[in-house]
């Protein structure tokens, strides 16, 4: 990154995944990424667990009950590596894009809520694993720790991200304002009004951009051979996630969406300037930090 670094556009892809369907998914990422880039995308981004799908079924099963789902579900994961996470490589590459997609990641016996994050010449350039899963996901997912909280330097700023609920953890937020993060992704399932304002929040408190992104899902993309799936979702037409995807500025105002109910892809342009103009007034880790007064310590290994 430099003093010159020119403006950028960002794209939050509001989208489907095709559920439990593992290379489906990445086919349509690619789709999606390359109608992005089309646009004029240099960063595209994807909701949170996209690839093959966030396990939603967690919230409305017996625990325990849910073995063939989980089954397919475990079946379809992402090896990292492995020859799905190299596919979202390619995609990233052949496009010429920075490219971060979530995934449940599969290491041995467990699935890891992750975000991977590719440079545009295909090479994965790290992962974040979701450190606290929330409520029915725990049944789901393991529990990610320090050595995945990464930043990353590209030529529009420095780049990072937390997982829906991660963005309430103060802390968690201060470790990615500690290192200097000027785009935060916060892939998300969350649907609130709260969680929009959240975003808002967060922008103007860490002085960076953030994209919200969430997924847009319903009863009738889960497949009819799922036993159960009715009477789990209520019908065809139940909404798991109407999305509520959304790009704010880091003065807290917001540059595109929320879009809800529909599936789409919201773009919004950065400009490095902007985040170092608005932490003149108000930088959290600079001049607006006590050092004297507090210390944040973070575990890395």
């Amino acid at each position: 990154m430099t003093d010159s670094a020119p403006t950028t556009i960002v794209a939050a892809v509001q989208a489907a995944p095709v559920f439990l369907d593992r290379e489906a998914t990445i086919e349509k990422v690619g789709t999606l990424t390359k109608e992005a880039v089309a646009a004029g995308a240099r960063l595209v981004a994807f909701p949170e667990g996209f690839v093959p799908t966030y396990p939603d079924w967690v919230w409305r099963t017996t625990p325990w009950a849910d073995g063939e789902w989980y089954a397919r579900w475990i079946d379809q994961c992402v090896d990292v590596p492995g020859p799905a996470c190299a596919a979202l490589g390619d995609i990233a590459r052949e496009n010429e894009v920075h490219l971060a997609v979530p995934v449940n990641e599969r290491d041995g016996g467990t699935v890891y809520n992750t975000i991977l994050y590719f440079g545009p010449d295909g090479a994965l350039l790290g992962k974040h694993r979701k450190l606290v899963a929330t409520g029915g996901e725990r049944l789901a997912w393991g529990m990610g720790d320090g050595s995945t909280l990464p930043v990353f330097d590209t030529p529009f700023g420095r780049l990072g991200g937390l997982i829906c609920w991660e963005n309430y953890m103060p802390l968690a937020r201060a470790a990615m304002y500690e290192q200097g993060v000027d785009i935060l992704l916060a892939p998300t399932w969350d649907n609130s009004d709260v969680w929009v304002a959240s975003m808002r929040h967060i922008a103007k408190e860490g002085r960076c951009y953030v994209l919200g992104i969430t997924s847009c899902l319903r009863g009738s993309d889960v497949p009819a051979d799922l036993p159960g799936r009715d009477e789990i979702y209520g019908g065809a037409d139940d909404w798991m996630s109407r999305g509520n995807t959304v790009i704010v500025d880091p003065y807290g105002d917001i540059l595109a969406g929320p879009i809800s109910e529909t599936e789409g892809i919201l773009y919004a342009e950065i400009d490095i300037a902007k985040v170092r103009q608005s932490r003149r007034q108000f930088d959290v880790v600079g001049h607006y930090a006590r050092p004297d007064v507090f210390k944040l310590s973070v575990r890395r290994d």
